[in-house]
């Protein structure tokens, strides 16, 4: 939905250019500069800005670490990581998306249990495992993974449209000495993942029908199907059905994600400390779980709105019938109840621990391997640096290196 905050952490001492001795690669917070500082709450925004919470690497790594990289990813669909210029840029894209699809894989369960409680099908009342598994027994196993192959496949353009935006916004925002206010970069991660989210949005239209349909007597028979199915069957104003939601949805979501990272810089300490990795971690889930919960209830609504459907069986499986967002709001309301608009959300908050940490897992281990085949380090299993070897060289510089050594040896 939108992008989180970073900590409010600093660097104390120098930033450098070269990779440090545990394969970290470089801060592009430094900027060419050498300890340079932003005052409280204000942080230097690199040329090459990444949205808040895209570190290049594993949890811990500068104020750009893994929690708030995946706390970003528990809510767009996936997490991006800082430019690390030992890796080519098929390779950073390989490592994303397979971190992306293997955690979007490994929770798929989760979120499948989530979309049928906030749309209210048949079934989806009873509790989290009384619902999966009524589900299971009427559809097999493999419904926990409905949809999973629409949300992997959305990861790409999404990521990519939500960097690119924004660096775009961060520099409308910038002060003339290359500052920016937390508030500010969160308001532009927030407009990033609101283009991301809008420009991506009918796979979320198509993953919401994957999702509700019977898996055993399905009305789509893939991606493309559903695309098919639904824009010549519903026009193409279908398709974007409930897409002003993910805009409204993302006020809440910045407004709570801001206030948890405010809170943590308090309670944490010392503000001008870097987080160590559990404290990276923690803060994430902390500030995905806080800001997910404010904006939940713009999520349900989203979702019964890309469910509901005259075409297909029951309306697509929708528990109330309404005729446009308002009617919506009020109909749950009316109907269900107010706790209604929170439907699936226990479901939701057990999905953000392990999707970050499958994520960022597989993220290290392909990282690591990427690393290694390049000549960077010894062994894919661990980061320790290839005696020799220039760790500030880039991918293609330190393959001419090799050769040349290997003419004139």
């Amino acid at each position: 939905m939108g992008l989180l905050p970073q900590p409010r952490r600093h660097h104390s001492g120098l930033c450098h250019h070269h990779h440090p001795p545990q394969a970290e690669a470089p801060s592009s917070s430094c900027a060419g500069e050498r300890g340079r500082q932003a005052g409280p709450g204000v942080r230097r925004v690199p040329p090459s800005a990444a949205p808040p919470g895209a570190g290049h690497g594993g949890p811990g790594r500068g104020v750009r670490g893994a929690a708030a990289a995946a706390a970003a990813a528990a809510a767009a669909g996936m997490a991006t990581w800082k430019r690390d210029g030992r890796l080519t840029a098929l390779q950073r894209l390989a490592c994303a998306g397979l971190a992306g699809a293997a955690s979007h894989t490994a929770t798929a369960p989760l979120e499948v249990l989530t979309v049928v409680a906030q749309v209210g099908a048949p079934g989806s009342s009873g509790g989290l495992w009384a619902s999966g598994r009524r589900l299971c027994r009427a559809q097999g196993l493999g419904a926990l993974w409905k949809g999973n192959l629409t949300a992997c496949a959305r990861l790409f353009p999404y990521s990519g449209l939500q960097i690119a935006s924004y660096r775009r916004f961060v520099m409308l925002f910038v002060d003339d000495l290359g500052h920016i206010s937390q508030w500010r970069s969160i308001v532009a991660g927030s407009l990033a993942g609101m283009v991301a989210a809008v420009a991506t949005y009918p796979t979320e239209v198509i993953k919401t029908r994957l999702i509700m349909q019977n898996r055993l007597e399905p009305s789509y028979k893939g991606i493309l199907h559903a695309l098919y199915m639904i824009y010549h069957q519903e026009g193409a104003a279908a398709l974007y059905r409930g897409v002003s939601l993910s805009v409204l949805g993302a006020i809440p979501f910045s407004i709570g994600s801001f206030l948890v990272y405010t809170h943590l810089d308090k309670i944490w300490g010392d503000p001008n400390l870097r987080f160590t990795p559990a404290q990276n971690f923690i803060n994430g889930c902390l500030a995905a779980g806080v800001a997910q919960t404010l904006s939940f209830p713009f999520e349900t609504v989203k979702r019964k709105m890309q469910a509901q459907s005259p075409c297909l069986p029951h309306r697509g499986g929708v528990d109330i019938h309404f005729a446009g967002m308002v009617d919506c709001f009020k109909q749950t309301v009316k109907t269900k109840g107010v706790l209604a608009l929170w439907n699936g959300l226990t479901a939701n908050l057990l999905r953000i621990v392990p999707y970050f940490g499958v994520m960022f897992s597989t993220f290290e281990f392909c990282k690591r391997v990427c690393l290694y085949r390049n000549g960077y380090i010894d062994s894919p299993l661990s980061y320790k640096l290839t005696p020799g070897v220039d760790q500030s060289l880039k991918p293609q510089e330190l393959q001419e290196l090799k050769l040349f050594r290997r003419k004139n040896a």
